[in-house]
This record gives structure tokens, sequence and C-alpha cells, in this order.
């Protein structure tokens, strides 16, 4: 919280100077930096008492020094008369030059990044797992926060931030949590709590020769800082991202992805960099309510980028149907490739429910195969799996034919009761085409799909009209399809990159071989 132990590059990384925070003062000699907390009370701290500010430094010096053992050097009691007055954090100065913040334009600067997520990562997986339900590592109390932030912008708005946009972050935020107890259920469940840094700013981290310092971490209130590990690294993914762009940041994110060897969520991730960001907007609109006009092109900035991230951090669910040959299967991978989100199929499902191979596609052995009982128990399979990764955080692509309306039906409604937006394609193709294709295919071998050319007029005749559905003519090459799917699957805000985070099917038989990527 704006504890400062390196000086501005002016006067000089030698100076002796003081520099006050709103909640300390840090003085400065050329090798040492000594802060000391004011006696004041906030809205969350409370230093006034001698007692407090000493047991709050004592707090500071311990929990710092897990990442920064060799920069937190101690503490020093102040006495009056006899009488203890104070404690000071004793640290080592460090240069301001080499903050992450100044280093942006450092051709290293990426590697620096890289560095601070292999950090990052081990930290976190050095750490105790923390049972017991926080704020910030469960929907409703991430909700509180929220709604906090929410209320403290509120004056803003109409002046610095936009009333439609401010009421979309709200509608956002409030119906992702709204559906996501579940989720923040299994990460805790799962050891993704910890007591963890709280505060990662580019600010506060410094790059020397032998790798990173990370600095200043949230010390007065256990709330504030034990939380998710991956509401951790957001901060700093949010902090890059407004330096340096999206790259540097969704590199940064994939990086401590990859070091952490767990996985994340890709909607919770954006929507933990939404709220960091969301937080820092609101400060910023505090600062201007208090004469910094300046900030307010900062603040407008930082809630920009929070109904960014929180846009993709929406579910999905995506149907894709049509009748035998007309490229569903195809285009499903294809979306699933290009947004990050997990597929889902029937032809596999259906043969996973009768245990048999996928390469066998000997019908006639398998009388119940496609009888009514086993179509029926195939569809409520995928929606049973798709309610599991949307659960999950995940967003889904469901590949069947979808040619019967009630099935359709069904989907929509375990969409509605997680949260998720529903977007229907139906592949048309002409029949002659089609029935090309599943020859083709059925002289490679290369697919779960038991679908016969005679299949391909039976079928046609037998599908419900699907006026919902968007049309995609499948004639053309795959790239075609896909584009004009991406195109109506596109965000608000269709430059804003997915982070790549692989998906893991969350499913209750992580066995099946009818789900996943």
């Amino acid at each position: 919280m704006g504890t400062v132990i390196s000086t501005p590059s002016q006067p000089g990384d030698d100076a002796v100077l003081a520099i006050e925070t709103h909640i300390s003062t840090v003085f400065f000699t050329a090798t040492r930096a000594y802060k000391l907390l004011k006696p004041l009370r906030t809205g969350f701290l409370d230093h006034v008492d001698v007692d407090d500010r000493v047991r709050a430094v004592s707090r500071e010096y311990e929990l710092n020094r897990r990442l920064a053992p060799d920069v937190y050097l101690g503490t020093s009691d102040l006495h009056e008369d006899g009488v203890l007055a104070d404690r000071v954090l004793i640290m080592r100065r460090l240069p301001a030059t080499r903050r992450l913040s100044h280093l942006v334009d450092d051709p290293g600067f990426l590697d620096h990044l890289r560095r601070i997520a292999h950090v990052v990562a081990a930290f976190h997986a050095s750490i105790p797992v923390v049972g017991d339900p926080y704020p910030m590592a469960t929907a409703e109390g991430l909700s509180s926060l929220w709604d906090s932030s929410f209320n403290e912008i509120e004056p803003s708005v109409g002046d610095v931030i936009e009333r439609e946009e401010f009421e979309r972050v709200r509608r956002l935020a409030t119906d992702y949590l709204q559906h996501s107890d579940e989720l923040f259920e299994q990460r805790r469940r799962s050891g993704m709590v910890r007591d963890v840094h709280g505060d990662l700013i580019a600010e506060d981290i410094f790059m020397l020769d032998d790798g990173p310092r990370i600095l200043d971490c949230v010390a007065f209130d256990d709330d504030y800082r034990i939380s998710d590990v991956l509401a951790d690294i957001a901060f700093l993914v949010m902090d890059v991202e407004r330096l340096s762009g999206p790259d540097a940041a969704f590199r940064l994110m994939r990086w401590y992805c990859d070091f952490s060897g767990e996985h994340h969520p890709e909607s919770l991730a954006h929507h933990y960099v939404a709220y960091r960001a969301h937080v820092r907007a609101k400060i910023a609109l505090l600062r201007v309510r208090q004469g910094d006009l300046d900030a307010a092109d900062r603040a407008r900035a930082l809630h920009a980028q929070a109904l960014d991230h929180l846009e993709v951090s929406r579910r999905r669910v995506v149907l894709i149907g049509g009748g035998p040959g007309a490229g569903k299967t195809t285009l499903a991978n294809a979306i699933a490739e290009r947004l990050n989100w997990s597929v889902i199929d029937s032809d596999t499902l259906r043969k996973d429910l009768h245990g048999i191979d996928y390469d066998d596609h000997d019908v006639e052995k398998h009388p119940d195969l496609y009888d009514d009982a086993t179509t029926t128990a195939t569809y409520n399979r995928l929606c049973e799996h798709a309610a599991a990764l949307l659960r999950a955080g995940e967003s889904v692509v469901i590949d069947a034919t979808w040619s019967d309306e009630a099935q359709r039906a069904r989907a929509r409604d375990v969409a509605r009761r997680h949260g998720a937006e529903v977007t229907e394609f139906e592949c048309r193709l002409d029949p002659a085409i089609a029935r090309q294709r599943i020859a083709e295919r059925r002289r490679r071998g290369q697919s779960a799909s038991d679908a016969t050319i005679e299949l391909v007029e039976t079928m046609t005749e037998r599908r419900h009209p699907w006026p919902t559905a968007i049309l995609l003519d499948t004639t053309h090459s795959p790239d075609d399809a896909l584009a004009e799917a991406v195109r109506n699957l596109s965000d608000p805000t269709p430059s804003r990159q997915r982070f790549g985070i692989p998906s893991r099917p969350a499913v209750a038989d992580e066995d099946d071989r009818g789900t996943g990527r």
C-alpha cells in the first residue's frame, strides 16, 4: 500500500531524503531505507495505538521476507524516556532504475516478465493452502468487494465514466459471480487459495542481476491478501497490460500458468484482471475528486480495461449442428481451437456409452447404438458435461446434429442456469457434396462418426426447423466457415486477446473420452 524503498532517479539513488505515502514515511540514506508508520486510522487500518503500529511493522517484516529476505533486513524499536514509542522497518535501498515499471522499453523486458512469472509461481507453490473462505476467494465475498467499488465510482458516473459503460461493467461482473459459487468452491478445495502477496504491481518489483525482488505485500489485513493465486498474478497482469500492452501481459499469464503446472480457468483469470483494473480505476477517481485532474484519463482507461476483460470472461455455449457430412465437427474443433474453448461431441459420447471403439463402424453389430434411448442418453450426457465445464469456468462448443428442438431447448436451459450465453449454428451443405465428403471420410477412417451416404437424405428429412440458428454455408473451405462463425461470436471488444490457458475438462469422470480439447 504505497511503501517506497527506492527513490526517483533524481536527485540520485544515493540522495538522503524522506518520502511520504498516505500511511507511512520512509527515510533514505545511501544504502538503507527506514519506514515509519503514521499514527492514523483509515477505512482499512488502525495505526493510532503504539502497540498496533509495532505489531504491524513486525508483520510487514515477516510477510515481505518471503519474497525479498535480503531487502527486508530487520526492525528497530524507538524509545522515549525508556518507553517504547515506535518500531521502524529497516530495508536495503534498491536502485530506482531497476524498477520493472522503468524497464518497459528495455529490450529484455519480456525476459524480466518470464523470470517474474517463475518466481511468483514458485512462491505460490511454496506457501501453505488456506482452507477458510476468505472474501477474495469466494463469489459472495468478491461480489461485496465489487459492490464497494461500484458505490465509490458512482459519484463520477456521467462526469468521468460513461453511464452505459459503468452499467455494463456492473451487469457483467454481477452475472459472472451469481453463477460462480461452485467454481470458487472448486478452487478452494483444490488448494488454490493461499496467503499470497496481494499487491503485485510493476512499481514494487526490482530486476536485479541475480533475479527479481518483489516488495510491499499487503500486510495490514489478511482479507485483502489471502486469495486465489490467480487473483494474485492477475494484479501484475493488469499492471503490465496498462504499461506495455496486451501481448506482454498475456505472455506473463501464460508463463505463470506454465510454471505453476496447474489448470486455471481462463474466464476466472479475466474476471480477476477486470476486478484489479476496476479497483485501480476507483483509486484514480478518488484522486480526481481530490483535485488531480490528470487522473481522469487514467481512470477511464482502467475502467475500459476492466470492461474489456469482463467481456472476454463471459461463459459461452455454442451449438454446432447440421446433417451428416455438413462439416460441423471440423467447424466445432476450429472454433474451440481459435477461442481456446472446450469442445464435446455426440459421436464419441455415444460410443462411450456403449464402450465401443471410435474406429468401429460396424453398426449392425451394435443395434442399440442409434436407437431412441441411446440418442436421448447421448444428448443428456452432452448437457451434463457442458454444465460441468460451465461450472468450472469454461466455455464450451457442443458438436451434434441437433435435429430435435427438445434437445436444443435443454441445452439452452443448461446455459441459462449457468449464466452462459448461447449461439447456435446450423451447417448447410448440398446433399451431393455431403455424400462425397462422407465417402472420403469413411475411406480415410479418421472419424468416430458412423454416418453413411444413405443417411444424408434421411436425416435431412427428419430435422426439425431451427429458426434460432445462424445458417452457415459449409460448401467452401473450412476457413471461410470459421471466419463467418467467429464474426457472429465476436465480443464487443474483438481486439481483446484471450490468454490461451490450456483448458482441462471438468466433468464427473475425467476419463470419459467424449470431452475435452
